[in-house]
């Protein structure tokens, strides 16, 4: 069976976090839930990993938070997306937090909708790679070879 991990990082504070990542978190359990359900059908195992960053990973990198990577590739590189910043709440302090720009519409809190168009797209990726497997052999060439299919 194929794998797809998503893994969603946020700062945790004292057990808290701040509410677009709260919100984030909400949207997400929801659709890798659909995913869960959708992508089985295509032999394709879903699973989310829930990674907590602390006040002084976020203080070095705040832009880490609120990530979501599909199989190590962030939302924003699949869908095409730009990762931006802005002001957010006292759990953050004085540090800017991710945004997502889609289109001229910036989010700040990651829509179902982006989430699963995400991993649509790298279940796709993952059916893609079995692909040029089976056309070229093996992964080696596959990868050499990317015009084989």
């Amino acid at each position: 069976m194929k794998k797809l991990e998503i893994k969603w990082q946020r700062l945790v504070s004292e057990g808290k976090t701040c509410p677009r990542c709260q919100t984030t978190g909400e949207e997400l359990t929801k659709t890798v839930s659909n995913l869960k359900e959708s992508l089985k059908a295509l032999g394709i195992e879903v699973s989310l990993v829930k990674e907590e960053l602390s006040v002084d990973d976020f203080k070095e990198a705040p832009l880490q938070s609120n990530m979501i990577l599909f199989n190590n590739q962030t939302l924003e590189e699949l869908i095409g997306a730009n990762v931006g910043e802005s002001e957010c709440c006292d759990v953050c302090g004085s540090s800017d937090c991710r945004t997502t720009e889609v289109g001229g519409e910036i989010y700040e809190v990651v829509p179902g909708e982006l989430i699963l168009k995400a991993g649509l797209l790298a279940a796709a990726k993952l059916m893609d790679s079995d692909k040029q497997k089976a056309c070229c052999g093996n992964e080696s060439q596959a990868e050499s070879n990317s015009s084989c299919c």
